[in-house]
Formats: C-alpha cells, structure tokens, sequence
C-alpha cells in the first residue's frame, strides 16, 4: 500500500457524516450526508439542492435551491434558507426572439425582519412598449413588497419557490400585455433580523435603615 493511498484513508476515517436537513418549513426533509472532522467546521456551508429534493415533483428540478447549515444537532445539520435560482439551461430556454423580457430587482423586509434581494422576470409573448414595461415592473415591485410586510420568511419562501406570488403578478400583469411565463427567477437572503440583547434589570436596593435618636 503506498503512503499516499494510506493518508487518504487516515483522512476520512477520522472524519464524521451528518445528515444536513431542509428547514422546518421544508419538512426537515433530508438532503444528503457531509462530513466534517468537528461539527462545528459545518456552521455556515452552503449546501445546494432543487426543489425536486424536496417536493419530489419532477416539474420542480429547475429550480436550485441553498442552504445554509447553522445548527448541529448530534448528527443532523439544521439548515437555514439561503437563496434559491433558476438552472442555467431553464433561465435560457425561456428566452425568445422578437419578445420582450421585463426584469424587477427588488430588496425587501418580510414581517418577521428578514431582508432579501429577489430578481423577477415576465416574458411576453411579442414585444411589447417601453410605457407597458414600466406598468408590469410597478405590478411587480408592489405585490411583492404587498407580500412581505404580509408574511413570515417561512410563508414568503414557500409562495416565492411555489409559485403563488409570481401566479398573483401574471393575473394582474396579463392585462397589461400577453404574457408567457413570470417567475422569481433569482433570491438571496441578505441578513436575519437582529436579536436585542436582554438587559439585566437592576439590583434593588434595600431600603436604608432608619435609626431614631
């Protein structure tokens, strides 16, 4: 055995797997084992599935989702949604000649303080005017902020990659020109709300004493 063959295995055996989980909103379902020489070397890795991991709905396997792991708990890591994109190949084939593409990059605060940046796109079905443009992008940027102040990161999330909130857009945007596809195309989360700290209440003080002459 050469000493290279025997260092490879000496890596691994010192090695643990830990199941790494989908979020609570998710299931908890489980997306596949990693390993790690101490747990906590897998606080804060990305981890990348599709919806189709989750949901088992084959229509789903464009869609690539991340997570990041932010919990070890024995051998299962707890993750946090992270982002979520459209594949390459998806993105491209819905692009078309002598269309129109009308993209919205939106920041945004759901109810519960979470802030993320979304990338949404309707695709016409001819092309369609500067003015019309301008009319679906405002559709857009107020049903998604509408949404947000509405719903926790978890019920955002679960409409954002399931398609309820880009279904909403095309209902009212389809009035403005013929459209053939809205989605959510791109999120990112960009930081969680900020816990304040407890502050200690102070000690009460013992009343003085009072001593009568």
């Amino acid at each position: 055995m050469s000493s290279k063959t025997k260092h490879i295995r000496d890596k691994w055996r010192g090695k643990g797997w830990y199941m790494v989980v989908a979020p609570s909103f998710f299931g908890n379902i489980e997306l596949g084992t990693i390993p790690a020489q101490e747990p906590e070397q897998l606080i804060g890795r990305v981890v990348e599935a599709t919806l189709f991991d989750i949901t088992a709905d084959f229509s789903h396997h464009y869609l690539k989702m991340f997570f990041q792991v932010n919990e070890i708990d024995q051998k299962t890591a707890k993750t946090l949604f992270k982002g979520h994109e459209y594949s390459r190949d998806y993105l491209r084939s819905l692009v078309r000649r002598r269309t129109t593409k009308v993209d919205s990059l939106i920041n945004l605060t759901t109810k519960d303080g979470y802030k993320l940046r979304i990338a949404v796109s309707a695709l016409t079905l001819s092309r369609i005017k500067t003015s019309q443009e301008k009319i679906i992008r405002k559709i857009m940027d107020a049903t998604v902020h509408q949404k947000a102040t509405a719903l926790s990161l978890d019920q955002f999330v679960q409409e954002m990659v399931l398609g309820k909130i880009a279904s909403d857009i095309y209902n009212q945007a389809k009035e403005v020109a013929p459209l053939r596809h809205v989605g959510i195309r791109k999120s990112k989360l960009l930081a969680a709300p900020q816990i304040a700290p407890v502050k200690e209440a102070p000690v009460a003080q013992a009343p003085e004493a009072i001593v009568e002459a």
